[in-house]
């Protein structure tokens, strides 16, 4: 699953252990309210050797949000496949996927969506990253589709859609609610 168990950051290379440190941190916890020195702590590094592979905190938050777009549209993409995306079922994938990291223990929601609101404007970079994700989301979610001319439209909303379950997720008790108003919604949008 996606955000399950923190990695074993044994065997791993130095810039690995502190990236896959990063990443656990700054998903969990948030970005700003981790510091540096955590992040060494956590992931067995000397301090020169952490600047040695980032020489500051962006280039960390940078490489961090890299790693988590790859992460997380590998899941994506795997997640749609085993609720049946490959085998007709297309969009009605999309809800039980969600389902799925809404779940997980460890969901806190869009590492994007979230780096926006903390960072959004003291580094543009990030809004950047952030709007990359999305529209690889939305074409993914586009690869859903039945061709019309309105496809592109529909991703777009159904993008955006998601993106309201995945806030509403985060703080209802549990994400049901969110998955049944993103279900009606994909559902009116491709009603035959």
């Amino acid at each position: 699953m996606l955000n399950t168990a923190a990695p074993d950051l044994t065997e791993r290379s130095a810039r690995d252990r502190i990236l896959l440190a990063a990443h656990e941190l700054f998903y969990r916890e948030g970005i700003r309210a981790t510091g540096v020195d955590r992040v060494i702590a956590e992931s067995g590094v000397a301090k020169l050797t952490f600047y040695r592979h980032f020489p500051s905190k962006n280039d960390l938050i940078r490489e961090f949000l890299a790693y988590r777009h790859a992460r997380w549209m590998a899941w994506f993409g795997e997640a749609l496949q085993r609720h049946g995306a490959g085998r007709g079922k297309g969009v009605a994938a999309l809800v039980p996927a969600l389902r799925d990291w809404f779940g997980d223990a460890g969901f806190r929601g869009c590492a994007f969506i979230n780096s926006v609101g903390e960072l959004g404007g003291a580094l543009p970079e990030v809004a950047a990253l952030a709007r990359r994700h999305k529209s690889d989301m939305a074409a993914a979610i586009k690869a859903l589709l039945p061709p019309s001319r309105h496809r592109d439209a529909d991703a777009q909303a159904i993008a955006m859609a998601v993106d309201g379950a995945i806030v509403r997720a985060q703080f209802d008790e549990t994400p049901d609610a969110a998955l049944r108003s993103l279900g009606r919604l994909v559902k009116a949008l491709h009603a035959p």
